[in-house]
């Protein structure tokens, strides 16, 4: 598993550097069992979300609300949130 280098990655988050949308990375992290039970309840209701859709929109949204100024985090977080395919 790649270490992410959060020293790199805020200057380039912060300068006009910002990450291509291709580029993604995968990452492996055990969460409390009654976060993944909420995660699916949500996800059975509705449909057009999936575990990763969800976590991509949480962790972008977190970014954003802490203070992380990017224009491809913002729209991550808006077209997952009110994207044509969110309800």
């Amino acid at each position: 598993m790649k270490n992410i280098d959060f020293s790199k990655e805020r200057s380039l988050l912060q300068s006009s550097e910002i990450l291509e949308s291709e580029d993604t990375i995968s990452f492996q992290t055990e969460i409390p069992k009654q976060i993944q039970q909420a995660m699916k309840a949500y996800i059975d209701k509705h449909p057009n979300w999936d575990q990763y859709r969800l976590l991509q929109a949480a962790l972008a949204g977190f970014l954003i609300q802490n203070g992380i100024s990017s224009r491809l985090i913002t729209r991550l977080y808006i077209g997952n949130m009110f994207g044509s395919h969110s309800f």
